[in-house]
């Protein structure tokens, strides 16, 4: 029986706000394997509330803070889209 280590990543988005954080991160995580753990630097105040939203509505796994700025997730096996350039938004249909 063969075991597989999780993948690990870390993503820094300190400084920015969290739009931008969510949609670099969105980019940066896009084509992680599910299942990857993701540590997420950030400084924006607003990060422990929008990262555990938007975690929720693509479908990742938020998993809490690690510490004073980082927080953790577990990347999903088929987030749900979001608009290029909203990370709030689900995609306009044709």
């Amino acid at each position: 029986m063969t075991h597989q280590v999780p993948r690990q990543a870390t993503f820094d988005g300190r400084g920015l706000l969290c739009v931008t954080l969510l949609l670099r991160l969105r980019a940066a995580i896009a084509d992680a394997p599910a299942g990857t753990l993701v540590h997420v630097r950030a400084t924006d105040p607003a990060a422990p509330l929008d990262l555990p939203a938007w975690c929720h509505f693509t479908g990742h796994h938020y998993l809490g803070p690690v510490d004073e700025d980082t927080y953790a997730l577990r990347t999903a096996a088929d987030p749900a889209p979001t608009a290029p350039g909203a990370p709030w938004h689900r995609p306009a249909q044709p």
